[in-house]
């Protein structure tokens, strides 16, 4: 009886314990952004809700404000794993994402939307993902993987919180093609919302896309395409990512619609991670004027109100999700909360280097002849145009530079060879095309990461550096390279051929150093691979290159490199 009575003793002893650690009280100045307000005061939260707010005087002159959320993300991006990447943007403040798993759903279909949803449960970041609604996202290019309506509604079935992702192919929901709209029906059917993509849409054209229920858009360039879309109903996410920047052209928004805007990063990359995620967003706008409280609706509870997502917003009753920073203008970041508890922001990121690492890669290395373009009768090339910080190409008329009978490049008329083999099924033949606005003057840079198929890519000035850089991509089977003679920079990408099992830390870093070797082979893009991964996007203005060859996004339809 004496021994049962001391284990009641000490059980109970614990019991006050673990009640003791669920109660927490943190003060500061607190940022009302409801009653748009900033008091001092007390938050007391109790088993990771927040019991009470209390106004009083303390001695603390840090800020406590609602946490950030980034309202579309593409994690793959970052090149990181979901709990590496939720290690680096918690560390900015960053406490929740709607995602889209639209780039490791080409490479392993409904298989990589389970394995990023499980890879997120080890993190503190609260992920929302959306079904990824072109897989593939045009019929012009080979995918790995399908997602058709019916794998779309097991995964609705699967898991309830998860809404149709960005509806990329625009011109199919216009054209009402079927495929397209069954998928766009099945959402409906379960009450799921449908986000947008649709680029430089106006007009009657863009009155079709909004009567189809999709309700968002972050692919707007202009204020005024943004504004036109507003007045159909839409919510616009202002971009500022690591190649789309489009904050510069939007922010006027956030004085003028305050309520209809987010903020969003779509695709960033680990280096641009590592200075910062939605905060340096926030900072970018307030250092505009714009109004605090208009400020932080669009950096968090914009998107907590549309998607519904469980996240607190500084509330009595709200789960207590929140920052603590200590200038409002700076917004460096001291403390995060989620559910209460205080987020370690550094070296609690569970990696994935022990594991087997998911991926699809079956590659067919082509020689130098398979690559090399013959002049024939024609006279004239069409030429990509790349510009960075951009997704949107041009098309450019030319003259080619000839040897003989082949087409070769220029590079003092920054003329390259772009190159994009398929990398699921080791048959086809790759597709060579032409690109300027690399400016390299030597070597090629490649990778697995071009989106949305996520085949090899690669840009170059010879063609012996071309094919080697493909054979580098293989051996690895899957990586970022800059290789030159005599010299080869590689980041491997193990997950998918998209992601590294490293830290955010260790990929940004080597990540940095392949940047540096593109600048020393001449580029004159800030941020060459991630513009480079963008040169197989077929829903994206005006010209690029598939795994099948020149494709024309105007008219939807692919094209000859040969002029006339």
């Amino acid at each position: 009886m004496r021994e049962r009575s001391k284990r009641n003793t000490r059980n109970e002893l614990k019991k006050m314990e673990r009640m003791e650690e669920s109660v927490r009280e943190i003060r500061g100045r607190i940022v009302d952004i409801h009653k748009k307000e900033i008091y001092e005061g007390e938050v007391r939260i109790r088993e990771g809700k927040i019991e009470r707010i209390i106004r009083k005087k303390v001695r603390e002159k840090c800020f406590i404000l609602p946490g950030f959320v980034d309202a579309h993300v593409h994690i793959e991006s970052s090149m990181l794993t979901p709990e590496n990447f939720a290690e680096a943007v918690i560390s900015h403040g960053t406490v929740a994402v709607v995602a889209d798993p639209h780039e490791i759903a080409n490479v392993l279909g409904k298989e990589g939307v389970e394995y990023m949803v499980e890879k997120a449960k080890r993190s503190e970041l609260y992920i929302r993902y959306g079904v990824p609604s072109c897989v593939p996202a045009t019929e012009f290019e080979t995918a790995g993987a399908r997602l058709d309506a019916d794998e779309i509604e097991e995964l609705f079935r699967k898991y309830p919180e998860m809404h149709l992702a960005e509806m990329m192919n625009f011109p199919g929901v216009i054209r009402g093609e079927e495929n397209v709209w069954k998928k766009i029906e099945t959402a409906r059917r379960y009450g799921r919302k449908v986000d947008g993509h649709a680029p430089g849409l106006r007009g009657v054209e863009l009155e079709k896309y909004v009567e189809a229920g999709i309700e968002t858009d972050h692919e707007c360039s202009t204020l005024e395409e943004a504004e036109e879309k507003i007045r159909m109903g839409m919510k616009i996410l202002i971009r500022e990512g690591s190649a789309a920047k489009n904050f510069e052209a939007l922010h006027p928004l956030i004085e003028k619609h305050p309520d209809e805007v987010m903020f969003c990063t779509d695709d960033i990359h680990p280096d641009d991670l590592m200075q910062g995620h939605i905060d340096r967003i926030v900072r970018m706008a307030l250092g505009k004027g714009h109004d605090l409280w208009k400020v932080l609706r669009a950096a968090g509870y914009n998107a907590v109100k549309y998607y519904g997502l469980d996240i607190g917003m500084l509330r009595e009753g709200d789960p207590a999700d929140m920052l603590v920073v200590e200038d409002l203008r700076k917004m460096n970041v001291q403390e995060v909360y989620r559910r209460g508890k205080k987020v370690e922001r550094k070296g609690r990121a569970k990696g994935t280097g022990t594991e087997a690492q998911p991926n699809r890669f079956k590659v067919r290395i082509p020689d130098e002849e398979e690559i090399k373009v013959r002049n024939g009768q024609r006279r004239k090339i069409r030429v990509i145009v790349a510009e960075d910080g951009s997704l949107v190409t041009g098309e450019w008329i030319t003259e080619p530079r000839i040897r003989g009978e082949e087409i070769v490049t220029d590079t003092e008329r920054d003329i390259l060879k772009l190159v994009v083999l398929e990398r699921y099924r080791g048959e086809s033949r790759p597709a060579v095309g032409w690109i300027r606005g690399f400016g390299m003057k030597k070597g090629a840079l490649a990778g697995t990461v071009a989106h949305d198929s996520h085949n090899i890519i690669v840009v170059g000035t010879s063609d012996r550096e071309i094919i080697k850089a493909i054979r580098i991509l293989s051996e690895e089977k899957g990586a970022l390279v800059a290789i030159e003679e005599g010299k080869e920079t590689v980041l491997p990408l193990p997950v998918a051929g998209l992601m590294s099992n490293q830290r955010g830390e260790e990929v940004a870093d080597r990540y940095a150093e392949l940047n540096r070797h593109a600048v020393e082979m001449g580029t004159r893009m800030r941020a060459p691979f991630m513009t480079l991964s963008f040169m197989a996007l077929l829903v994206i203005p005006e010209l690029k290159m598939s795994d099948k060859g020149l494709f024309d996004v105007k008219k939807f339809r692919f094209t000859e490199i040969f002029a006339e």
